[in-house]
């Protein structure tokens, strides 16, 4: 071989390996350059439920510390529309020609053939919170990890019944929802597999699809069908709270024990009568501040999204892309930990909430508009698409409201009366 022809093997041979060798040469993890235009799309699976909301305005943060001036689009279907409803946002997504797309799946395969083809036109699709399948994502943003989510549901359980152990069922969200699925089977795993839970007795799952009045109704057929029922485990912020009401109705609190994932502010009036004993979550505003980082530096390029790469998300700090080890082929994030809240915290993670509702009500800014109530404060739990579909007299609206009242929605005398009328006269 001539001269020439070893220096053109050499040129072209350093050609190829720059940009590895660039990234083997980074001085520590990758920081994000601020500024890019990035049109994004934050998907959820509901996004009337209260934990979706909290991940968004996480995701705002995000949104304003990097400076994007692109769009935080946050959409997500209704609870009856929950598969098709996302399929369709990211086929739209794709269409448009949004950057990103950030997905808490409804579903672990149904949604494959969307993201794919998103991905295929250039989208990054980061999932959170609910997985897809490895080859219809870029990443998976974990909350915590599912095995050790699985274990702490058993530990709960154990926690509350003692070695006697006896019976206890699973108030879950929707059958097709990868992650509490996942959740379950790492539970059932640690059941059969640790003598120390030996006296547990798992009889039932049921499924509430993450509606509070589903839930409810679900609460209610366990208590009637299992007399020896000593505990719901329910790991899913709707249905938690839908499982206490349902047992603060029937004066069950305290004879059926109730655990899983709940948001704090959501269980307070529930720890308050002793109808949750013991429960467990993470932050979302920290899961959606998080993924819209990690979204960012992906669509923008400043990551490749490869194992073992390292950066910075602003004020949470350092993370590194790991394999994932629940799911073949699929990359994560693992943000973590777990909080535990009962009765013995109370006070500090339920400290100032009197005082928000105080400052609340000294705002005499708020209008007793029907209309502005209803998209303020009774779209917390679902669309206003479930309300706008229905057709009632005012008996039928005022048991509507006192019902959603009771799941937790924040109306006074004077604003439920308000929501009445409106509904009354317009719908």
């Amino acid at each position: 071989m001539g001269t020439k022809k070893v220096l053109t093997s050499l040129v072209l041979i350093a050609l190829l390996l720059a940009p590895a060798l660039s990234v083997m040469a980074q001085d520590g993890p990758v920081e994000a350059e601020p500024g890019h235009e990035l049109n994004m799309i934050l998907l959820p699976k509901d996004p009337g439920n209260p934990v979706f909301v909290e991940a968004h305005e996480g995701a705002m943060e995000a949104h304003e510390e990097l400076q994007n001036p692109g769009e935080l689009i946050f959409t997500g279907p209704s609870p009856e529309n929950a598969i098709p409803g996302q399929i369709e946002i990211i086929t739209s997504g794709t269409t448009e020609g949004v950057d990103a797309i950030m997905i808490s799946a409804n579903a672990y395969e149904e949604l494959v053939p969307a993201t794919t083809a998103a991905r295929e036109a250039g989208i990054t699709i980061v999932t959170w919170d609910s997985p897809v399948l490895p080859e219809g994502e870029d990443l998976f943003i974990a909350q915590v990890d599912f095995s050790e989510t699985g274990v702490v549901m058993a530990d709960m359980a154990l926690n509350l019944l003692g070695e006697e152990g006896g019976q206890f069922a699973i108030l879950s969200a929707t059958p097709d929802a990868s992650n509490q699925n996942a959740w379950i089977e790492a539970m059932q795993e640690a059941l059969a597999s640790d003598e120390k839970y030996a006296n547990l007795e798992l009889v039932d799952i049921v499924y509430g699809n993450d509606v509070p009045e589903d839930s409810y109704n679900q609460a209610l057929g366990l208590v009637d069908s299992h007399p020896d029922l000593r505990l719901i485990m329910a790991p899913t912020t709707v249905g938690i709270a839908a499982a206490a009401k349902a047992l603060q109705d029937e004066g069950l609190c305290g004879e059926v024990l109730l655990s899983g994932l709940g948001l704090p502010s959501e269980m307070e009036s529930f720890v308050e009568a002793g109808c949750a004993q013991e429960f467990a979550l993470w932050s979302f505003h920290d899961l959606g501040y998080l993924t819209y980082y990690v979204s960012y530096l992906l669509a923008s390029g400043q990551i490749t999204g490869e194992v073992g790469e390292s950066f910075v998300a602003g004020r949470m700090g350092e993370y590194t892309i790991e394999e994932d080890p629940n799911r073949e082929g699929g990359k994560r994030v693992l943000m973590g930990p777990f909080s535990l809240y009962n009765a013995d915290n109370f006070d500090e993670w339920a400290g100032g909430a009197e005082e928000e509702e105080a400052a609340e009500g000294e705002d005499e800014g708020v209008a007793l508009d029907g209309d502005a109530l209803i998209n303020e404060r009774c779209t917390v739990c679902h669309t206003r698409d479930r309300i706008d579909a229905q057709d009632k007299d005012e008996a039928g609206w005022t048991a509507t409201v006192d019902m959603m009242i009771s799941f937790g929605a924040q109306l006074n005398e004077e604003e439920r009366a308000a929501v009445i009328q409106y509904l009354v006269e317009t719908h």
